[in-house]
């Protein structure tokens, strides 16, 4: 990422920090000059990623969740990670409406919404290693 404008947040696995880390990641995205859809598509895709590790990652502990972003040109790259227990079927957990925690009334469509309100979005995970999962943005609105 040399050349790039770059941040890092380390927030514990708790639900209350989901927001301050999507109002983080917007804040930062604000110097491309994003739209309000924008910003709003950005906040929803963060959110989601960051709940998904509060929910998933750590089961009944508090653990680590990091969110890196950068920007280069009009393109923000957007990062959210943990340490926790990974993800067994990725291709499964990438599935609309598959939840590995229905007693939670979770909707499984995490995977689907941050692909649909991002330009890109890759997962790496592996059991017992965490989840990382990469999502980028097309400010269309910032004048090259």
């Amino acid at each position: 990422m040399s050349g790039a404008t770059y941040m890092k947040l380390e927030i514990e696995s708790l639900s209350e920090n989901e927001s301050f880390a999507r109002v983080v990641a917007a804040a930062f995205a604000s110097r491309l000059d994003p739209t309000l859809e924008e910003i709003s598509d950005i906040k929803t895709a963060v959110s989601e990623a960051v709940t998904n590790a509060i929910i998933h990652a750590y089961e009944d502990r508090v653990g680590r969740i990091t969110i890196s972003a950068a920007l280069e040109g009009n393109r923000l790259t957007v990062e959210v990670a943990d340490e926790g227990i990974g993800i067994a079927d990725l291709e499964q957990a990438r599935e609309p409406l598959y939840t590995s925690k229905p007693e939670l009334d979770r909707s499984g469509m995490g995977f689907t919404i941050m692909e649909n309100f991002m330009d890109g979005l890759t997962v790496f995970s592996a059991p017992g290693e965490g989840t990382r999962i990469v999502m980028v943005k097309e400010i269309r609105s910032k004048k090259s």
